[in-house]
Protein backbone atom coordinates (compact mmCIF):
# COMPACT_ATOMS: atom_id res chain seq x y z
CA UNK A 1 0.00 0.00 0.00
CA UNK A 2 1.18 3.49 -1.06
CA UNK A 3 2.74 6.49 1.88
CA UNK A 4 -0.04 8.63 0.45
CA UNK A 5 -2.04 9.64 3.42
CA UNK A 6 0.05 12.86 4.67
CA UNK A 7 -0.18 14.44 0.59
CA UNK A 8 -3.30 16.59 1.04
CA UNK A 9 -3.96 19.65 1.46
CA UNK A 10 -2.57 22.97 0.75
CA UNK A 11 1.12 23.23 -0.33
CA UNK A 12 2.51 26.04 -0.71
CA UNK A 13 5.19 26.36 -3.97
CA UNK A 14 7.50 28.61 -2.18
CA UNK A 15 9.45 31.13 -3.93
CA UNK A 16 13.48 31.43 -3.42
CA UNK A 17 13.94 34.97 -1.59
CA UNK A 18 17.25 36.27 -2.45
CA UNK A 19 19.10 39.24 -1.84
CA UNK A 20 18.74 42.27 -3.69
CA UNK A 21 22.76 41.03 -5.04
CA UNK A 22 20.42 37.97 -6.02
CA UNK A 23 22.35 35.76 -3.55
CA UNK A 24 20.28 33.28 -1.60
CA UNK A 25 18.49 34.52 1.49
CA UNK A 26 18.38 31.64 4.14
CA UNK A 27 16.61 34.21 6.76
CA UNK A 28 14.12 35.11 4.11
CA UNK A 29 13.04 31.61 3.39
CA UNK A 30 12.53 30.87 7.48
CA UNK A 31 10.56 34.21 6.88
CA UNK A 32 8.29 32.62 4.24
CA UNK A 33 7.78 29.09 5.75
CA UNK A 34 7.13 30.94 9.16
CA UNK A 35 4.06 32.61 7.09
CA UNK A 36 2.62 29.72 5.23
CA UNK A 37 2.82 27.64 8.22
CA UNK A 38 0.91 30.28 10.36
CA UNK A 39 -1.58 30.30 8.08
CA UNK A 40 -2.79 26.36 8.92
CA UNK A 41 -0.66 24.69 5.48
CA UNK A 42 -0.51 21.25 4.89
CA UNK A 43 3.08 21.38 3.75
CA UNK A 44 6.03 23.42 2.36
CA UNK A 45 7.33 22.57 -1.12
CA UNK A 46 10.70 24.88 -2.11
CA UNK A 47 12.19 25.05 -5.45
CA UNK A 48 9.52 24.15 -7.74
CA UNK A 49 8.69 26.43 -10.40
CA UNK A 50 7.63 29.61 -7.85
CA UNK A 51 11.14 28.71 -6.43
CA UNK A 52 13.09 29.37 -9.37
CA UNK A 53 14.51 25.99 -10.21
CA UNK A 54 15.53 27.10 -13.86
CA UNK A 55 17.96 29.97 -12.51
CA UNK A 56 19.69 27.73 -9.38
CA UNK A 57 22.64 25.68 -9.48
CA UNK A 58 22.55 21.83 -8.09
CA UNK A 59 24.75 23.36 -4.99
CA UNK A 60 21.87 26.09 -4.62
CA UNK A 61 19.41 23.80 -4.77
CA UNK A 62 21.12 21.25 -2.66
CA UNK A 63 21.45 24.52 0.23
CA UNK A 64 17.33 25.11 -0.22
CA UNK A 65 16.51 21.49 0.46
CA UNK A 66 18.45 21.55 3.82
CA UNK A 67 17.58 24.87 4.86
CA UNK A 68 13.48 23.68 4.53
CA UNK A 69 13.96 20.68 6.25
CA UNK A 70 16.35 21.88 9.08
CA UNK A 71 14.05 24.96 9.35
CA UNK A 72 11.28 23.17 8.99
CA UNK A 73 11.69 20.98 11.69
CA UNK A 74 8.79 18.37 11.33
CA UNK A 75 6.07 21.04 11.47
CA UNK A 76 4.38 20.09 7.92
CA UNK A 77 5.88 17.45 5.39
CA UNK A 78 8.56 18.95 3.05
CA UNK A 79 8.33 18.58 -0.60
CA UNK A 80 10.82 20.19 -3.18
CA UNK A 81 11.31 19.98 -6.99
CA UNK A 82 13.87 17.89 -8.65
CA UNK A 83 13.30 18.66 -11.69
CA UNK A 84 15.95 18.68 -14.67
CA UNK A 85 16.82 17.36 -18.37
CA UNK A 86 18.17 14.89 -18.34
CA UNK A 87 17.47 11.76 -15.99
CA UNK A 88 21.19 11.19 -14.92
CA UNK A 89 20.74 15.02 -13.14
CA UNK A 90 17.49 14.56 -12.03
CA UNK A 91 18.69 11.00 -10.12
CA UNK A 92 21.51 13.30 -8.56
CA UNK A 93 19.13 15.84 -7.14
CA UNK A 94 16.15 13.14 -5.62
CA UNK A 95 19.68 11.46 -4.20
CA UNK A 96 20.28 15.24 -2.82
CA UNK A 97 16.96 15.72 -1.46
CA UNK A 98 16.65 12.18 0.02
CA UNK A 99 19.60 12.53 2.21
CA UNK A 100 18.35 16.27 2.78
CA UNK A 101 15.55 14.46 4.57
CA UNK A 102 12.68 15.95 2.66
CA UNK A 103 9.04 13.61 2.52
CA UNK A 104 8.55 14.08 -1.05
CA UNK A 105 9.47 14.87 -4.67
CA UNK A 106 7.66 16.74 -7.19
CA UNK A 107 9.23 15.83 -10.77
CA UNK A 108 8.69 17.90 -13.51
CA UNK A 109 9.18 16.91 -17.12
CA UNK A 110 12.04 18.10 -18.71
CA UNK A 111 12.22 21.22 -20.91
CA UNK A 112 12.88 21.98 -24.38
CA UNK A 113 13.20 18.61 -25.46
CA UNK A 114 10.24 16.48 -26.08
CA UNK A 115 10.64 12.74 -25.21
CA UNK A 116 8.48 10.44 -26.06
CA UNK A 117 5.99 8.28 -24.36
CA UNK A 118 8.16 5.69 -23.62
CA UNK A 119 11.61 8.00 -22.81
CA UNK A 120 9.32 9.69 -20.68
CA UNK A 121 8.46 6.63 -18.61
CA UNK A 122 12.07 5.34 -18.29
CA UNK A 123 13.02 8.57 -16.96
CA UNK A 124 10.29 8.67 -13.99
CA UNK A 125 11.19 5.35 -13.54
CA UNK A 126 14.22 5.83 -13.54
CA UNK A 127 14.22 8.77 -10.27
CA UNK A 128 11.65 7.08 -8.53
CA UNK A 129 14.03 3.88 -8.58
CA UNK A 130 16.53 5.66 -7.36
CA UNK A 131 15.47 6.78 -4.11
CA UNK A 132 12.85 5.61 -1.15
CA UNK A 133 10.47 8.49 -1.51
CA UNK A 134 7.29 9.32 -2.47
CA UNK A 135 7.45 10.92 -6.05
CA UNK A 136 4.78 13.22 -7.82
CA UNK A 137 4.51 14.08 -11.07
CA UNK A 138 4.81 17.37 -12.16
CA UNK A 139 2.98 18.76 -15.52
CA UNK A 140 2.87 22.09 -16.86
CA UNK A 141 2.55 21.65 -20.30
CA UNK A 142 2.24 25.79 -20.90
CA UNK A 143 5.85 26.22 -19.90
CA UNK A 144 7.49 22.60 -20.94
CA UNK A 145 5.69 21.73 -23.94
CA UNK A 146 5.83 18.59 -22.29
CA UNK A 147 1.83 17.29 -21.22
CA UNK A 148 1.87 14.04 -19.45
CA UNK A 149 -0.85 11.65 -21.36
CA UNK A 150 -3.13 10.05 -19.24
CA UNK A 151 -2.01 6.67 -20.36
CA UNK A 152 1.66 7.43 -19.21
CA UNK A 153 0.30 8.51 -15.85
CA UNK A 154 -1.68 5.50 -15.84
CA UNK A 155 1.42 2.83 -16.69
CA UNK A 156 3.39 5.39 -14.09
CA UNK A 157 0.86 4.52 -11.40
CA UNK A 158 0.62 1.14 -11.82
CA UNK A 159 4.39 0.49 -12.86
CA UNK A 160 6.47 2.31 -10.45
CA UNK A 161 5.87 1.66 -6.63
CA UNK A 162 6.60 5.09 -5.32
CA UNK A 163 5.10 7.39 -8.48
CA UNK A 164 1.88 8.12 -6.09
CA UNK A 165 0.74 10.92 -7.35
CA UNK A 166 0.57 13.94 -9.82
CA UNK A 167 0.67 17.87 -9.61
CA UNK A 168 -1.34 19.18 -12.50
CA UNK A 169 -1.00 22.18 -13.80
CA UNK A 170 -2.12 22.13 -16.62
CA UNK A 171 -5.32 24.12 -16.00
CA UNK A 172 -7.53 21.58 -18.25
CA UNK A 173 -10.31 19.92 -15.92
CA UNK A 174 -11.30 17.32 -18.40
CA UNK A 175 -7.63 16.17 -18.10
CA UNK A 176 -7.79 16.56 -14.56
CA UNK A 177 -11.00 14.52 -14.15
CA UNK A 178 -9.45 11.68 -16.58
CA UNK A 179 -6.39 11.30 -14.26
CA UNK A 180 -8.46 10.95 -11.21
CA UNK A 181 -11.12 8.66 -13.07
CA UNK A 182 -8.28 5.92 -14.32
CA UNK A 183 -5.60 5.95 -11.82
CA UNK A 184 -5.74 3.85 -8.94
CA UNK A 185 -7.88 5.23 -5.59
CA UNK A 186 -4.58 5.70 -3.98
CA UNK A 187 -3.04 7.85 -6.48
CA UNK A 188 -2.94 11.31 -5.49
CA UNK A 189 -4.26 14.26 -7.74
CA UNK A 190 -3.13 17.59 -6.73
CA UNK A 191 -4.38 20.98 -8.62
CA UNK A 192 -1.38 22.92 -9.88
CA UNK A 193 -4.10 25.68 -11.59
CA UNK A 194 -4.49 27.98 -8.70
CA UNK A 195 -8.12 29.11 -10.47
CA UNK A 196 -9.49 25.12 -10.25
CA UNK A 197 -8.77 23.90 -6.52
CA UNK A 198 -12.48 24.15 -5.85
CA UNK A 199 -13.52 22.50 -9.10
CA UNK A 200 -10.73 19.71 -8.52
CA UNK A 201 -11.63 18.85 -5.04
CA UNK A 202 -15.42 18.41 -6.30
CA UNK A 203 -13.73 15.97 -8.65
CA UNK A 204 -11.93 14.12 -5.86
CA UNK A 205 -8.47 15.62 -6.07
CA UNK A 206 -6.39 15.58 -2.70
CA UNK A 207 -5.32 19.15 -2.72
CA UNK A 208 -3.49 22.04 -4.04
CA UNK A 209 0.02 22.61 -4.75
CA UNK A 210 -0.56 26.46 -4.46
CA UNK A 211 1.92 29.19 -5.64
CA UNK A 212 -0.95 31.91 -4.56
CA UNK A 213 0.00 30.63 -1.58
CA UNK A 214 3.14 32.91 -1.04
CA UNK A 215 1.00 35.72 -0.83
CA UNK A 216 -2.89 34.99 0.40
CA UNK A 217 -2.23 31.41 1.94
CA UNK A 218 -4.75 31.76 4.20
CA UNK A 219 -7.58 31.73 1.60
CA UNK A 220 -6.14 28.53 -0.10
CA UNK A 221 -6.45 26.88 3.00
CA UNK A 222 -10.18 28.36 3.22
CA UNK A 223 -10.69 26.79 -0.02
CA UNK A 224 -9.71 23.26 0.95
CA UNK A 225 -10.77 23.44 4.59
CA UNK A 226 -14.10 24.55 4.01
CA UNK A 227 -14.41 21.93 1.58
CA UNK A 228 -13.76 19.27 3.97
CA UNK A 229 -16.04 20.26 6.36
CA UNK A 230 -18.96 20.35 3.84
CA UNK A 231 -19.33 24.22 3.96
CA UNK A 232 -19.35 24.38 0.60
CA UNK A 233 -20.54 27.87 0.06
CA UNK A 234 -17.70 29.46 2.13
CA UNK A 235 -15.01 27.52 0.46
CA UNK A 236 -16.30 28.63 -3.21
CA UNK A 237 -16.58 32.46 -2.19
CA UNK A 238 -12.57 31.58 -1.09
CA UNK A 239 -11.86 30.36 -4.42
CA UNK A 240 -13.56 33.35 -6.07
CA UNK A 241 -11.21 35.85 -3.64
CA UNK A 242 -8.26 34.03 -4.26
CA UNK A 243 -8.38 33.96 -8.30
CA UNK A 244 -7.76 37.53 -8.94
CA UNK A 245 -4.46 37.11 -7.61
CA UNK A 246 -3.73 34.23 -9.86
CA UNK A 247 -4.99 35.79 -12.59
CA UNK A 248 -2.49 38.46 -12.13
CA UNK A 249 0.45 36.37 -12.75
CA UNK A 250 1.10 37.61 -16.17
CA UNK A 251 2.30 41.13 -14.82
CA UNK A 252 5.86 41.00 -15.38
CA UNK A 253 7.57 37.80 -16.62
CA UNK A 254 7.15 34.90 -14.03
CA UNK A 255 8.03 35.01 -10.56
CA UNK A 256 8.48 38.82 -10.49
CA UNK A 257 4.50 39.01 -9.86
CA UNK A 258 4.59 36.42 -6.87
CA UNK A 259 8.03 38.03 -5.10
CA UNK A 260 6.55 42.06 -5.61
CA UNK A 261 3.45 40.27 -4.09
CA UNK A 262 5.20 38.83 -1.32
CA UNK A 263 6.84 42.27 -0.90
CA UNK A 264 3.33 44.37 -0.88
CA UNK A 265 2.38 42.45 1.86
CA UNK A 266 5.67 42.65 4.20
CA UNK A 267 8.01 39.71 3.17
CA UNK A 268 11.36 39.53 2.09
CA UNK A 269 11.05 37.95 -1.28
CA UNK A 270 13.50 40.37 -3.33
CA UNK A 271 14.10 40.22 -6.76
CA UNK A 272 13.78 37.56 -9.51
CA UNK A 273 17.58 36.27 -10.65
CA UNK A 274 18.51 37.92 -13.96
CA UNK A 275 17.36 37.83 -16.64
CA UNK A 276 13.80 38.15 -15.21
CA UNK A 277 13.32 41.75 -13.45
CA UNK A 278 11.28 43.31 -11.19
CA UNK A 279 7.78 44.57 -11.88
CA UNK A 280 7.58 47.89 -13.69
CA UNK A 281 5.76 50.47 -11.30
CA UNK A 282 3.00 50.43 -13.46
CA UNK A 283 2.25 46.99 -12.99
CA UNK A 284 2.94 46.81 -9.19
CA UNK A 285 0.14 48.84 -8.70
CA UNK A 286 -1.80 46.94 -11.01
CA UNK A 287 -0.61 43.86 -8.39
CA UNK A 288 -1.49 46.43 -5.89
CA UNK A 289 -5.29 47.18 -6.98
CA UNK A 290 -5.33 43.59 -6.45
CA UNK A 291 -4.24 43.11 -3.23
CA UNK A 292 -6.26 45.82 -2.17
CA UNK A 293 -9.18 44.57 -3.43
CA UNK A 294 -8.58 40.94 -1.54
CA UNK A 295 -8.16 43.21 1.94
CA UNK A 296 -4.41 42.14 1.84
CA UNK A 297 -2.84 46.00 2.01
CA UNK A 298 -4.00 49.24 2.61
CA UNK A 299 -5.05 51.42 -0.06
CA UNK A 300 -2.29 53.94 -1.12
CA UNK A 301 -3.21 57.19 -0.70
CA UNK A 302 0.18 58.25 -2.21
CA UNK A 303 -0.82 56.69 -5.58
CA UNK A 304 2.90 56.02 -6.44
CA UNK A 305 4.72 52.69 -5.53
CA UNK A 306 8.14 52.34 -5.25
CA UNK A 307 10.73 50.13 -7.26
CA UNK A 308 13.95 49.31 -5.50
CA UNK A 309 16.33 51.88 -7.55
CA UNK A 310 19.35 49.08 -7.75
CA UNK A 311 17.38 46.67 -9.99
CA UNK A 312 17.75 47.68 -13.68
CA UNK A 313 14.46 45.63 -14.04
CA UNK A 314 12.36 47.58 -12.23
CA UNK A 315 12.12 50.70 -14.86
CA UNK A 316 8.96 51.78 -16.06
Amino acid sequence: MRNTEFICGIIPAVITPMTEAEELDERGLEAMIDHVIAAGVDGVFTVGTAGEFWALTVEEKQRVFEWTVAYTKGRVPVYVGTCANTTREAIQLAEIAAKAGVDCLSVLTPTFITPNADEMFRHYQAVARAVDLPVLLYTNPDRTNNPLPVDLVVRLAEEVENVVGIKDSSGDLTLTTEYLRRTPNDFRVLMGRDTLIYAALVHGASGAIAASANIAPELAVKVFDNFAWGKFDEALAAQRRLAPLRLAFGLGTFPSMLKAGAELVGLPAGPPRAPVGRLTQQQRQKLRDVLVQMGKVEPDTRGVVEVPENNPGGAA
